[in-house]
């Protein structure tokens, strides 16, 4: 397959697979005219890597996947510490968006939204944070 071909298969555009192969999470052959030409396992590391980066998984994270993936002596538990990892960070930022969320909300309802100059949002805003 062309690199176009495995775009449409893998719902990758063709920039990122250019990118994988340039950090070296697939190796497709070049053909003697200097094309890349991608196979079946080719497509399905893509397709792998395409739902791994899709559930917010980082290269690194993507590459060590990959490799456990590969290792068919591997360990579950070290996929199950990646991924629990992974959703410690999901949940932390989950954490921090709803006290945004919170907090924006709150600055919204103090904020009378007329045509008086004085406004909660913007006093908010020009507040330095506290320091502990």
């Amino acid at each position: 397959m062309n690199i176009g071909d495995v775009s449409a298969r893998s719902g990758l555009p063709v920039k990122t697979i250019r990118y994988y192969e340039e950090i070296g999470l697939v190796k497709p052959t070049r053909g003697t005219n200097g094309y890349r030409a991608f196979g079946e396992k080719d497509l399905h590391k893509l397709a792998f890597l395409g739902r791994a980066r899709a559930l917010g998984f980082t290269i690194e994270d993507c590459r060590a996947l990959l490799a456990l993936y590969e290792d068919q002596s591997r360990a579950s538990s070290d996929v199950k510490r990646i991924a629990n990892e992974h959703l410690a960070q999901i949940e932390s930022k989950i954490f921090d968006l709803k006290a945004m969320r919170d907090t924006l909300s709150h600055l919204i309802d103090e904020c009378a939204g007329d045509h008086r100059p004085d406004c909660p949002i913007l006093e908010n805003l020009s507040t330095p944070p506290l320091r502990h």
